[in-house]
């Protein structure tokens, strides 16, 4: 089986070796085999937010489809310890019907538990670091577990230290805190807008679910085998983070939010400005195209190589740098791949 059939990008060469694995202990075990004998070993989960090469990954690839959520529920608060192959969304689902709150802005985003710390996953106000209490973790450089609390897994926007380390060390279970209340406050304006209320104002988790999943659908960032943009991994590029010194000098049209290292620009804005819009492709006859409904992903038809989609994100990239001296730095885990970089 190629890995293209198991990502969301569809594309990536065939592994070595594919291994599935259903349990904690055997995925922790299969783990430490592998490297014990120094193979080479890719961890996939929902295959969401990874770009493959189109080469054959040379080692074994380990599929993480784990089960498992323990509750500990009381009068205001509810503690949930996740199995790292649980599906995302499934999770918040759950948590929206009994009416947990503090991911239901996280509605739609595919893949697996076990990825968004990795990644800080965020959307709409909300991020994973602000409920996540610790992960369970495999030291894969000395085979022990441990558990990180929510200060050592080091967040920041869309990282983490298993970001910032990669390949070091395997989450295996995260423990979340959700409050138990039929109100959640909405703090992104654009949600805040859709639902009809002020930034700051209140809706119950399922109305704030109900619109999340419209918002990302409407930009085709819901998977859906019905609509040919959400062939993508996400968001291709990270809204790039710089020195007030920098933000000054970039049009006040270009979004803008305060962030810990500096401000955050819209990288949507940004490429849009360089002259990329939606749909735009590098040839007429082109695979890999921008989505017609967001230019912040990258999508593929039947047939496309990876290597057409680094070429066009290659493309996109210079773009911006060559007009703002910006380099955007790509959402998505490349393996067995990478951009060019600016010149």
């Amino acid at each position: 089986m190629r890995l293209a059939d198991l990502t969301t990008m569809g594309v990536g060469g065939a592994p070595d070796v594919l291994r599935t694995c259903f349990a904690t202990n055997e995925l922790i075990e299969r783990v430490r085999k592998l490297d014990d004998a120094r193979e080479n070993v890719l961890i996939l989960g929902g295959g969401s937010n990874i770009v493959m090469g189109d080469e054959p990954f040379r080692g074994t690839v380990l599929q993480v489809a784990t089960r498992g959520i323990e509750i500990e529920a009381g009068e205001r608060a509810v503690r949930l310890t996740v199995a790292a192959g649980e599906p995302w969304d499934a999770l918040v689902e759950l948590c929206v019907v009994n009416g947990w709150s503090g991911i239901e802005a996280l509605s739609g985003i595919p893949g697996l538990v076990g990825a968004t710390p990795i990644q800080n996953v965020g959307a709409y106000g909300q991020e994973i670091s602000q409920v996540l209490e610790s992960v369970r973790v495999l030291d894969r450089s000395t085979g022990s577990i441990e558990v990180f609390d929510n200060a050592e897994c080091m967040f920041e926007y869309r990282s983490s230290i298993f970001k910032r380390e990669p390949n070091r060390r395997l989450i295996v279970a995260a423990d979340i805190a959700l409050r138990i209340d039929s109100q959640c406050v909405v703090r992104y304006a654009d949600l805040a807008t859709y639902l009809g209320i002020e930034v700051g104002g209140s809706a119950t988790p399922v109305e704030v679910r109900s619109a999340v999943l419209a918002l990302r659908a409407a930009k085709g960032m819901v998977l859906d085998i019905h609509d040919e943009d959400s062939r993508s991994a996400g968001s291709f590029f990270m809204n790039p983070i710089v020195s007030e010194e920098i933000a000054s000098g970039i049009p006040a049209t270009c979004p803008r939010y305060p962030a810990a290292a500096g401000v955050k620009l819209s990288a949507a804005w940004l490429i849009v400005e360089a002259g990329v819009t939606k749909g735009w492709r590098l040839t007429e006859d082109a695979r890999a195209r921008v989505s017609k409904k967001h230019t912040l992903a990258i999508v593929t038809t039947s047939g496309a190589t990876t290597a057409e989609v680094i070429e066009l994100a290659d493309r996109i990239q210079q773009r911006v740098f060559t007009k703002y001296a910006i380099t955007l730095e790509p959402e998505p885990t490349l393996v067995n791949c990478a951009l060019a970089g600016p010149s």
